[in-house]
């Protein structure tokens, strides 16, 4: 299925075939970016307990049902966690949760028992639960993640969306049924689980493309460059956009996206280019025109700083990664929830 780069069409399964034009830059993000659920579980705590997770840049969510959590996210202040709250920690290295119980500093982390299919245990293993969580991980299958997750807000944390918690649910359930289109359905689900975690995130979101979406005039401007990155856009044009003056504009946008106007422009072309490399149906020329530059070699020098190599050396690449594995079997298993 082509990428049409102007207006996103994406190059995965649709239930009706063609999937239709995506203009809204939140949307485009998240399609893009393919989020695939690696695990969920189940989890219940009672007493005073604490796990620390050092993670290798997955997403997190972290669903609380019942009672309450503190979550310690490195370069974060602690975040109380209440029934109802969802968190989504885009790329997760370094988090802990706890008991609102006071942990003393020599207890180790706890051990997790599994005392039912899926549905692990916490802290005191006979007392009542007085938490109870759905915690779990996604990766991204998109080979942009890195770029595409740095225009999301570093932590999402959403109070009062009860349909966080179901859709979570619901892609759990289908990933361990075997029905037909299960794959179609599971990506859905979890595309929309990242929209929905993102715009109901208020005034808990930082910096990054929610953040600028929500601002009336930076929006402006960010939707013009999704909607026709081959523009030769600027600072001064993007602040005509938006109906301000050059320097307001510039500290505007630097501020609440967290990267000046031309740097995310640089993102997307870039986001897009490498999309188009790896579907292999365009000529370099094309790709550059279509991305918003004026020569095959001035897209090669630009791509080249950014990625790392040549446009063409890229395409190279990804088309040796993407043949078939010699052994059909070597698969990993999904990491532990608590690994």
């Amino acid at each position: 299925m082509a990428l049409t780069l102007g207006s996103a069409t994406f190059a995965r399964p649709h239930l009706f075939g063609e999937r239709p034009k995506l203009t809204d830059p939140l949307t485009q993000v998240v399609g893009l970016l393919q989020p695939d659920l690696s695990f969920a579980k189940f989890v219940e705590a009672a007493g005073t307990w604490r796990v620390r997770r050092v993670g290798d840049g997955r997403a997190f969510f972290f669903a609380a049902l019942e009672g309450s959590v503190q979550l310690d996210i490195a370069g974060h202040a602690p975040v109380l966690i209440e029934g109802g709250d969802f968190v989504l920690i885009p790329a997760a290295y370094d988090f802990t949760s706890s008991s609102m119980t006071d942990v003393p500093s020599l207890i180790g982390d706890s051990l997790p028992v599994e005392i039912r299919p899926n549905v692990f245990r916490l802290g005191d293993q006979l007392g009542e639960p007085s938490v109870r969580m759905l915690v779990g991980s996604c990766a991204f299958a998109s080979a942009d993640a890195g770029l595409l997750v740095s225009l999301l807000p570093s932590m999402v944390h959403a109070r009062g969306e009860p349909r966080l918690t179901t859709l979570i649910q619901l892609a759990v359930e289908e990933s361990r049924g075997e029905r037909a289109g299960r794959e179609v359905v599971l990506a859905r689900l979890m595309e929309v689980l990242f929209i929905e975690a993102l715009r109901s995130s208020g005034p808990h979101r930082s910096s990054g493309v929610l953040r600028g979406l929500s601002d009336e005039k930076v929006a402006a401007a960010i939707r013009a460059i999704h909607e026709q990155p081959s523009v030769a856009w600027d600072v001064p044009t993007l602040a005509k956009t938006a109906a301000m003056s050059r320097s307001a504009f510039f500290e505007r946008f630097r501020r609440t996206v967290g990267m000046a106007p031309m740097e995310y422009l640089l993102h997307w072309r870039i986001v897009l280019a490498k999309r188009s490399l790896e579907e292999g149906k365009l000529a370099a020329t094309e790709i550059a025109r279509r991305v918003g530059y004026s020569s095959a070699s001035t897209f090669s020098v630009a791509f080249s700083r950014h990625v790392g190599v040549t446009p063409t050396m890229y395409a190279r690449r990804k088309l040796l990664e993407n043949e078939p594995a010699s052994d059909p079997l070597s698969q990993h298993e999904p990491m532990s929830a608590f690994g």
